[in-house]
């Protein structure tokens, strides 16, 4: 899925310099922990109710709650955010799921019963303030904005995939060292914190201004998003984005005002029309669904495997060494070469998974476990980074928040329900069942990759935040699903 050689290493190292010039050094800080939280109440909740009721019955229910919660809201939060901004939505959310969570841990700790916890995991759920998919938006509404080129967003996409992949990887490990120490309860505590104090500084960091709704005062423009930073990517070539972002009155067809004073803020301009979903985005939902039934399944089937060779507390580890390599493949991928295009990118790297997954149903022994699954973990995170993309150049810019909250919850959703239909097969008939699901799935995300046809967004005059340009000879401004 890369290249090798110090040019490739090179092109990757300058990619992520301009990644981290758009936006300084702590926001990247502030934002991967403000989503380590969405990574640890899940598993936390499940730890902390049957720790404190006895019941893994009451703990999958509370569990599987809090997780609808989150699929079911996300997508609402990130239409908020495209309608709002960022830094009003991001705000209420982080301290109305602190409280949820610290809610639901006094509650379990109390006793409450069964349709009470399940009641306040699906509200812990609801409110998540889906730091990861909205950083994923703003960072790259950041390069856009500042002209980057495409090879810096795939880098920015490939940076936030890379912080994703370790958040989940590292989430469940600090709960379950917390279950081993002393209580999963205080893992649930210290979530609670993080998305308080760093969902907050996220919400406030000076670069929300990036995904602030434009033009909402006739005369005044939005504030771009000023830090010190934006537009500072060294290797970039320069480009008209940010007048294309905010066209001088004439062109929008208003009337010049004669004084060259600057106008006061008036009243609010009515909002235009919300744009459609292109034809191919959800064949793009529809894959990462899929690809959350492949973690799904698979988790299912090492959590199996492992109980039957007498070694279950394996399990986490061998998930954590799949997420480990899958991040590293992430981060190499800001040095596959321009020229493969992203739709070639999304057949590799789905081709690569169902290739990767089939060893799984032959596999034999804790050893030969860890080995597959750490080499399947390499075709993850670039099918994932691959999706996100191709959504971001299909969607309109207005519903580019929006957009990720779907996906997320598309992904999140194919797990939850690939964990709860394999957990039963796996139980029954062994894990190689859960690892044969796991292995349909990533079959039909490759048909995916094969037969639809992503549009690329071409915008409105005068209102576009950015124009997209064609992926390449195999992908050019083509939006039907064959």
């Amino acid at each position: 899925m890369g290249t090798t050689g110090r040019p490739g290493r090179g092109r990757a190292g300058g990619a992520y310099r301009r990644v981290i010039g758009l936006t300084g050094p702590l926001l990247p800080c502030v934002s991967f922990l403000g989503r380590l939280p969405t990574a640890t109440i899940q598993f936390g909740s499940v730890l902390l109710v049957a720790r404190t009721h006895g019941s893994l019955t009451t703990a999958g229910l509370t569990g599987g709650a809090l997780a609808l919660g989150e699929v079911v809201c996300g997508p609402l939060v990130g239409r908020l955010a495209d309608r709002h901004g960022q830094r009003t939505v991001v705000l209420a959310f982080s301290l109305v799921n602190a409280v949820a969570v610290a809610v639901l841990v006094a509650g379990a700790l109390a006793g409450l019963p069964a349709p009470a916890l399940v009641l306040l995991g699906a509200v812990a759920g609801a409110t998540v303030p889906l730091v990861g998919p909205l950083a994923r938006a703003r960072l790259v509404a950041l390069a856009r904005r500042s002209g980057a080129s495409e090879a810096t967003v795939g880098a920015a996409l490939s940076f936030e995939s890379t912080l994703d992949e370790l958040s989940f990887v590292l989430g469940p490990a600090l709960v379950g060292l917390a279950a081993v120490l002393a209580h999963p309860a205080y893992a649930m505590a210290a979530a609670a914190a993080l998305v308080a104090t760093c969902g907050t500084a996220f919400a406030l960091h000076p670069t929300s201004h990036a995904t602030t709704p434009v033009g909402e005062h006739p005369g005044r423009p939005a504030e771009p998003p000023v830090d010190g930073r934006v537009g500072a990517a060294p290797a970039d070539p320069p480009a008209h984005a940010r007048a294309e972002a905010f066209p001088p009155a004439h062109a929008r067809g208003e009337a010049v005002p004669p004084s060259p004073a600057p106008a006061a803020p008036g009243p609010l301009r009515k909002r235009p029309p919300r744009p459609p979903m292109p034809p191919g985005v959800p064949g793009l939902f529809a894959a990462l669904a899929l690809q959350g039934a492949v973690f799904g399944a698979c988790q299912a089937g090492i959590t199996a495997f492992t109980g039957r060779y007498g070694q279950a507390d394996q399990a986490g580890l061998v998930y954590a060494a799949m997420g480990v390599m899958s991040a590293v493949a992430g981060l190499a991928m800001a040095a596959v070469p321009e020229r493969v295009g992203a739709r070639t990118r999304w057949r590799l790297a789905t081709g690569a998974a169902l290739a990767l997954s089939l060893p799984l149903l032959g596999t034999r022994g804790l050893p030969a476990l860890y080995a597959v699954v750490t080499v399947l973990g390499v075709a993850y995170a670039p099918h994932l980074i691959t999706v996100f993309g191709l959504l971001e150049r299909a969607v309109a810019p207005s519903r580019l928040a929006e957009t990720m909250g779907v996906a997320t919850s598309a992904l999140v959703g194919g797990q939850a329900l690939a964990v709860a239909v394999t957990g039963r097969l796996a139980e029954t008939h062994g894990p190689t069942a859960a690892f044969a699901v796991a292995s349909a799935a990533a079959g039909l995300a490759f048909v995916l990759a094969l037969t639809v046809r992503p549009a690329t967004y071409a915008g409105e005059p005068g209102h576009a935040l950015h124009t997209r340009v064609p992926d390449g000879p195999d992908d050019p401004h083509r939006g039907a699903v064959l």
